[in-house]
Parts: C-alpha cells; structure tokens; sequence
C-alpha cells in the first residue's frame, strides 16, 4: 500500500497535468478567437467613428467573426477533440483515485480502531489479571 504522502504527491500531479492540458486547450480557444478577429479586421474596410461611445464593429463584422471561427475551429477540430477527451480521462482519473483513497483510508481507520479496541480490551485483561493477582 502507499503512504498518505506517496497518494497525495501522485494526486497533485494528475491534478497539475489536468490544469496543462486544460490550459492548453484555453490557449487554442484564444488564439482562434484572435486569428478570427485578424481576419475579420482585414476582410473588411472598417469605417471609423470618433466619439467615446460610438464602436465601428458591426452586425456584418460580427456575422463575419462568428464564421471566421466556425473555420478555424473546425480546423483545429481534431487538436481540440484530443484535448477534450484527454481532460475527460484526466477528470474520471482524478475522481476514481479519490474514490478508491477514501475506501482505503475508511478501511485503515476501521482496521486502526479494531485494532486500539483489541489493544484496549487486552489492557484490561491484564490490568484486571494483575489487578486480581495482587489481590491474592
């Protein structure tokens, strides 16, 4: 069996290897959001407003956006997929380890207090052992 503190070092990197690969796939979200926008910016002529309120993104703009990352997302789809299915297997992982520590912790714990309940009722064996024979 491991100790507790062999269990949690491997915890923590299954932990730490499921935070790489959901960061990886944030940093893939993110550089398709601003390929996108790139291409959106260059495809269409924007027209500039000035005012602190006024935007020059438009409805158009956005059509155009949202289709630009449909594209590359389907591009990148097999990437992304891997990914997906990497953070699914890290998640079931992670739960069953801590399913599977917890049963062995509870059994240890119920195996430590038999054992202090034997310990205990062996003591007082003895002690009335001794108790009864100092007695004679």
């Amino acid at each position: 069996m491991t100790e507790p503190r062999d269990r949690r070092l491997l915890l923590a990197r299954m932990e730490v290897a499921q935070a790489e690969t959901q960061r990886h796939l944030g940093v893939i979200e993110r550089q398709i959001a601003a390929r996108a926008e790139r291409l959106t910016i260059t495809d269409r002529a924007k027209r500039r407003q000035h005012g602190r309120s006024a935007s020059s993104w438009t409805n158009a703009d956005e059509r155009l956006f949202q289709q630009h990352v449909a594209e590359l997302a389907l591009a990148r789809r097999g990437e992304v997929d891997a990914l997906t299915r990497k953070l699914d297997r890290q998640e079931k992982a992670i739960a069953e380890f801590r399913r599977r520590n917890r049963e062995s912790i509870a059994r240890v714990k119920g195996d430590r207090q038999h054992q202090s309940d034997c310990t205990r009722r062996m003591r007082a064996n003895v002690d009335g052992v001794k108790w009864s024979e100092g007695l004679s």
